[in-house]
C-alpha cells in the first residue's frame, strides 16, 4: 500500500512538471534562470531547409569560374538535339535573381530559354546571384554593388566556357540581360569593360538588353567606370528595348545616353513601347505594384507583361539575332 501511495504521488509530481514545462529531473539540476531547459523536441523550431533547383526542362547546371578570381558560376546549358556546332546566347537576369524561393526559375526566363533553344541557340543562363550566396540585389547595399563590379567578368566566363565547347561556335555568341543584367551587358560590351579579358580574341557577336539599369551617361561613365564622360563605345551591335511607363529603370536617361552614344557611331537600336511596364516581357504577370523597392523619391516599381510589346520583342529579337549570328 506504501508503494502504491509513493508510485501516486511521484506520478502527480511528475504531472506537474510536464504542465510547468520542466522534466522529473529538473528538481536535482540549478535552478532554470541559472540553466533554462531546452524546449522539447516536438517544439523545437522548425528548421529551414534550402529548396532544390528545379531547372526547366532540358537545362542541366554545368560549373565555371568567373573571371571575379573567386567565385564559382552555376549556369544552366540548354541546347538543340544533335551535335553540329551552332550560334549560342548567354542570359543575365535582373536583381530579383535567377530562381525563386521555391527553387524554380522565375518564369520570365524558361520562357526565353525555350524560345532561344526552339530557334536553334544553345542557350546558357548564368545563376549569379545565387552563386555567391545572395537572393534579391534590389536594394542599395554592398551585395548590389559587388553584382555591378563583377558581373562583367561573369559576363565572359560564361562567353570563355561556351567557347570551349565543341557544339558552339565561337565566333557567333550574343549576350542578352534583363534589368540590373541588362545594365551589365552595357558594362560589359563597351571598349573599356572591366570584365573583358585582356587576351580575347573573339567577342560577343552581338547584345540585347531589356529595360537596363544603371543606363545613363552618369553611370556608364567615370568615377562610376572607366569610361569617360561621353565616351561609351562598343564594337558589339546592341539592341535595347524598353517600356515607356517602366518606373523601375526609366527611359529618359537611358535614351538621352544611348542617343548621344549613337551619335558617336556606335551600332544601337533602342525601341521603346508605350504603356509598357518593368518586365513587360514577361508570360502571363499579372501588373503588380512592388512597394518594397520604393525609389527615394517615391516612386513604386511596377511590373507587369504587355502582351503587345511582348510579342513584339520575340520578333525584334528574333531578327536582330538572326541578322547578327548567321553566317
Amino acid at each position: 500500500m506504501a508503494c502504491a501511495s509513493a508510485l501516486v504521488r511521484i506520478a502527480f509530481v511528475a504531472a506537474l512538471a510536464i504542465l510547468a514545462g520542466v522534466g522529473v529531473a529538473s528538481a536535482q539540476q540549478p535552478s532554470a534562470a541559472a540553466n533554462p531547459p531546452e524546449p522539447p523536441p516536438s517544439i523545437q523550431p522548425p528548421q529551414i531547409q534550402p529548396q532544390p533547383i528545379h531547372p526547366p526542362p532540358g537545362a542541366q547546371p554545368v560549373q565555371f569560374a568567373s573571371f571575379d578570381g573567386v567565385t564559382t558560376l552555376t549556369a544552366y546549358l540548354a541546347r538543340p538535339a544533335g551535335d553540329q556546332r551552332r550560334p549560342a546566347v548567354v542570359m543575365l537576369h535582373g536583381c530579383s535573381g535567377l530562381i525563386n524561393p521555391r527553387g524554380r526559375f522565375f518564369q520570365l526566363y524558361p520562357a526565353w530559354l525555350s524560345t532561344l533553344v526552339q530557334q536553334g541557340y544553345v542557350v546558357l543562363v548564368v545563376d549569379s546571384a545565387s552563386s555567391r550566396g545572395f537572393g534579391q540585389t534590389c536594394s542599395a547595399g554592398e551585395k548590389r554593388r559587388t553584382m555591378l563590379r563583377d558581373r562583367p567578368k561573369d559576363a565572359y566566363a560564361a562567353l570563355a566556357y561556351l567557347q570551349a565547347q565543341p557544339f558552339v561556335r565561337a565566333d557567333r555568341v550574343a549576350l542578352i540581360g534583363w534589368s540590373q543584367g541588362g545594365g551589365t551587358v552595357l558594362l560589359s560590351i563597351n571598349d573599356r569593360s572591366i570584365g573583358r579579358p585582356a587576351d580575347l580574341k573573339t567577342d560577343f557577336a552581338a547584345a540585347v538588353a531589356f529595360y537596363p539599369g544603371s543606363c545613363s551617361e552618369k553611370l556608364q561613365s567615370a568615377p562610376y567606370t572607366s569610361v569617360p564622360p561621353r565616351g561609351w563605345t562598343s564594337q558589339v551591335p546592341l539592341l535595347v528595348l524598353f517600356g515607356e511607363a517602366d518606373v523601375w529603370t526609366e527611359l529618359a536617361p537611358c535614351r538621352d545616353f544611348l542617343d548621344a552614344a549613337r551619335a558617336r557611331g556606335n551600332d544601337i537600336e533602342l525601341i521603346s513601347y508605350p504603356n509598357a511596364v518593368h518586365a513587360f516581357d514577361a508570360p502571363k504577370l499579372p501588373r503588380t505594384e512592388l512597394p518594397q523597392y520604393r525609389a527615394p523619391d517615391g516612386r513604386i516599381p511596377v511590373v507587369g507583361t504587355d502582351q503587345a510589346a511582348r510579342a513584339d520583342a520575340l520578333s525584334r529579337v528574333a531578327s536582330f539575332l538572326g541578322r547578327r549570328l548567321a553566317d
